[in-house]
């Protein structure tokens, strides 16, 4: 493992040389807020490495120059979670950037396909996964845990070449830059704690209640930043919800709530709890926030959503792109409702020639599906 700064900056610099590098990251985050990074795998085609960042003394700064360094390609798999740790860790998001679970997807390989199961299927290589549960922050680390490790970026070398030659073949490599233009957006990563309330699935019916929900909401996500432990270690999604609904202003009505556990309501964070229900409550009724009433869904959507969903499973095999990269069931029921001004990924761009254009006959009567030798086929009609 390279464990000084001096060893890491000989090997970025080799790295830099390639047109492509192969990256993973290893980290725990079970008991934080933040993911600690426990290890780092990267691989050329000439060189292959693990770097220590654990070490002491090591300085990750040529690290960080390479992710930023735009001439050179990085291949992730499944790629959100390591590119939140470089942006939390050196405030950038590296570029450019080709995640190969995304890329499988264009290329028909399934909906979001794990690395091991395209390993399989590209390279017919089966990867020991013996060594996944490893707790990469203690040292010394095995051979066979740093093979496991190197495994991950080695094999990625042949998976993203063949893809690559896929999607450049087919004419899709306009595809997946789109999908990584969203990876790439700071804004993916950087969520203002004002706008932690969007993460809970909303069950609130008053504008009140869902003043009070952002406010705690928020609350929650600067004390579990600023105290590095996972959120619901500060409070619970239900506590959230019960405490918007009940709005307690005062420490004995919060200590009535079934979900907050008994006498945390006189400690400094329930202090704060109750000062972010009052602060909310004193906000005038022309600022609080609308609630989006579920609009009524008229007779006869459910049969229209069942029939593009076959629809988009046969699109999904025609061209050999997962279903579940072109449209999800929410989607199909926007475009029953509102056809051409559906707001979905699905009605622009590619897929929009792939699927949307067809979607929206489907449903004015333009195609047809029918049931021929023992397939369903869509049919345009004149």
């Amino acid at each position: 493992m390279i464990v000084t700064t001096k060893d890491l900056e000989a090997a970025c610099a080799t790295l830099a040389q390639s047109d492509f590098i192969t990256i993973d990251t290893e980290f725990l985050r079970e008991t934080t807020f933040w993911p600690e990074l426990c290890l780092i795998q990267m691989a050329s085609p000439t060189l292959e490495v693990i770097v220590d960042p654990l070490a002491e003394g090591l300085d990750l700064k040529p690290f960080f120059e390479l992710m930023a360094n735009s001439a050179v390609t990085k291949v992730f798999h499944a790629a959100r979670q390591d590119i939140e740790i470089i942006f939390h860790l050196g405030n950038l998001i590296p570029h450019p950037i080709f995640d190969t679970q995304v890329a499988a997807m264009v290329c028909g390989f399934g909906d979001s396909v794990s690395y091991d199961q395209l390993v399989q299927k590209i390279k017919n290589v089966q990867i020991d996964k013996s060594s996944r549960f490893t707790d990469w922050s203690r040292r010394p680390l095995s051979e066979k845990q740093l093979d496991y490790a190197l495994a991950d970026v080695t094999h990625l070398r042949d998976v993203y070449l063949k893809l690559r030659d896929e999607l450049e073949r087919e004419g899709r490599a306009g595809w997946l830059k789109e999908e990584m233009a969203i990876l790439e957006a700071r804004e993916t990563y950087d969520l203002h704690p004002d706008d932690a309330w969007q993460r809970l699935k909303m069950r609130l019916r008053k504008p009140q209640e869902l003043m009070v929900l952002k406010g705690v909401a928020a609350w929650r996500e600067r004390e579990a930043r600023a105290r590095n432990v996972p959120r619901s270690r500060v409070l619970k999604d239900d506590a959230i919800f019960e405490i918007a609904q009940q709005q307690p202003k005062d420490a004995e009505a919060l200590g009535r709530l079934r979900t907050i556990p008994k006498g945390w309501e006189r400690s400094s964070s329930g202090s704060a709890i109750v000062e972010t229900v009052n602060a909310a409550l004193a906000i005038p009724k022309a600022e609080w926030p609308q609630i989006q009433r579920q609009a009524h869904v008229p007779e006869g959507t459910a049969s229209a959503v069942e029939l593009l969903k076959v629809l988009l499973r046969l699109t999904s095999e025609k061209h050999g792109v997962a279903a579940k990269m072109i449209a999800n069931t929410d989607d199909l029921e926007k475009i029953a409702l509102d056809g051409e001004k559906a707001e979905v990924p699905a009605m622009s761009g590619w897929r929009r020639e792939l699927f949307g254009d067809y979607a929206l006959k489907l449903i004015n009567g333009g195609v047809a599906l029918r049931f021929v030798g023992k397939k369903i086929e869509a049919v345009e009609l004149a």
